[in-house]
């Protein structure tokens, strides 16, 4: 198992920004989850939302406690909505089942923690999460289609 260091979170956290910037997008919010679900990283950009930061890290959560990227738990909501809502409320409203939270994977596939990004559209999110992660030489799962 591998352990997310601070500074692995803080570089895919900066990287994202920075993907984000080349692309225009709008302002970001990013939090880096360890495995046990624990905040590690965190930045919010200038006129980021005021509920961003929840999001993001509902993002990441939801993708973690379920071991599937925000992609693959978006599709799954759609097929099983019942599902989903019991989920919203055993977990108190902390998941948020949409492309951003991406599942941070070590080379052996072991689940390292997760990233969620808001701000922009999903797949926005999604793919500076993805840029992030792999900036840092770790495996990013969005969830693949099913």
């Amino acid at each position: 198992m591998i352990n997310l260091s601070l500074h692995q979170a803080e570089g895919i956290v900066d990287a994202g920004l920075d993907r984000a910037r080349e692309l225009g997008l709008k302002p970001l919010t990013i939090a880096v989850l360890d495995a046990g679900g624990h905040l590690v990283a965190f930045k919010r950009q200038d006129r980021s939302g005021i509920l961003r930061p929840d999001i993001a890290q509902g993002k990441a959560w939801g993708a973690l406690g379920m071991g599937l990227g925000g992609r693959a738990l978006a599709q799954r909501a759609e097929m099983a909505p019942a599902f989903f809502t019991s989920l919203a409320s055993v977990s108190h409203g902390r998941i948020i089942p949409v492309p951003g939270g991406v599942l941070i994977r070590a080379a052996d596939g072991d689940i390292a923690g997760a990233v969620g990004i808001s701000g922009d559209l999903p797949d926005n999110d999604e793919a500076c999460a993805v840029f992030g992660i792999e900036r840092v030489g770790l495996v990013a799962d969005g969830g693949v289609a099913l």
